[in-house]
């Protein structure tokens, strides 16, 4: 069912550059038995998962929908290389790879990483297999994966321009005008399925990191009239400056889109209670997560974005902050190749759950 206020905005997207990368519609599944185990009926709310997960571009996640909207940028400025950055294990530089096979074009990442030789498997691998070409930048943090690679990211576009390339460069975590398009069509696509179900969930969760789908699902949600509240669990710090990145590159989007909307600091909310010691390093909470929706629903989360969002879901629902004879969606955005690592294997839980 198209409601009248998705209609105006899937006009408006008609006319942006985009190209078919993922997989959509994305299911909306309910995790009946995720429900049981935090309680039924009479202490949880529905769960609906938005399996994002399975946009199916280079093993899946929200980046998907994104890059529908930034290749095909690219492309119509000519550019033939794709140039992103993020931390070693980036789900977003795994899919940037896996969009330029898909469009035939060359893609360089330019990854911050904790170790001098960083272990060639789960998102890296798979930047591997994709042809990329990868500069490893030293993190400025020996915990996590952060570092100035702003300077590396101009030398690699240089270098492409010498060759003849164009490049195009993608900010971390596609977070842009441009990006924003892909969670403004996203959340059109569930409001939709939501109207056809006949359901208005209070809440809509997920993982909050650079603030590109933030600035899409809230945008989004104003423009579709979404029966939910966008709540951003953050994996990471960088307030104040994530939430007016978030604010400027959503309005920026809806004045491309010819919409009137805007959106200010308190429609921008971000829970920074479940970041824990920092972006990548997995929480109790987290893992708990992990395992409740594993042996529960046979859906995987990844430790680094999606455990943190579900644990707060979790917890709200525990403290009885949600209403149980509510609903809530959950934005599964992704991730699962985090889980095939050295560094998660030396905490996954191995026990049962109590």
């Amino acid at each position: 069912m198209t409601t009248p206020a998705t209609a105006r905005v899937r006009d408006a997207l008609s006319r942006q550059p985009s190209i078919s990368l993922a997989t959509l519609p994305t299911p909306l599944y309910e995790a009946t038995r995720f429900r049981a185990a935090l309680g039924g009926p009479a202490r949880c709310p529905r769960i609906l998962i938005k399996r994002d997960d399975l946009t199916a571009l280079g093993l899946g996640g929200n980046k998907a929908r994104k890059l529908e909207y930034l290749v095909a940028d690219a492309q119509a400025q000519g550019a033939t290389t794709l140039i992103t950055t993020g931390a070693v294990q980036s789900n977003h530089a795994r899919m940037t790879a896996a969009a330029a096979c898909a469009a035939g074009m060359r893609c360089v990442l330019v990854l911050t990483t904790t170790k001098a030789t960083p272990e060639l498997a789960g998102n890296l691998l798979l930047d591997r297999l994709y042809g990329a070409t990868i500069r490893l930048v030293p993190s400025i943090d020996p915990m996590v994966a952060v570092g100035n690679d702003d300077p590396v990211v101009a030398e690699a576009a240089d270098e492409e321009r010498r060759a003849g390339r164009t490049p195009y460069v993608i900010p971390v975590g596609g977070s842009s005008a441009v990006g924003v398009f892909g969670y403004v069509s996203g959340t059109a696509e569930l409001v939709d399925q939501l109207a056809t179900a006949a359901i208005a969930p209070s809440h809509l969760y997920y993982a909050s990191g650079s603030r590109g789908t933030q600035a899409g699902l809230t945008l989004g949600a104003k423009l579709c009239a979404a029966p939910y509240q966008v709540v951003g669990i953050a994996v990471s710090g960088g307030e104040p400056e994530k939430i007016e990145r978030a604010k400027r590159i959503a309005n920026e989007a809806a004045a491309r889109l010819g919409l009137p909307e805007r959106l200010d600091h308190p429609d921008l909310i971000t829970d920074q209670q479940f970041i824990g010691r920092g972006y990548g390093i997995p929480t109790p909470a987290g893992l708990e997560a992990i395992a409740m929706l594993a042996r529960s629903e046979g859906i995987l989360l990844d430790p680094c974005y999606t455990a943190k969002a579900m644990a707060a879901l979790v917890q709200h629902a525990r403290a009885a902050q949600l209403d149980p004879a509510g609903s809530v969606v959950f934005l599964h955005t992704g991730g699962v190749p985090a889980l095939f690592t050295s560094d998660f294997a030396a905490v996954a839980p191995d026990t049962e759950l109590r």
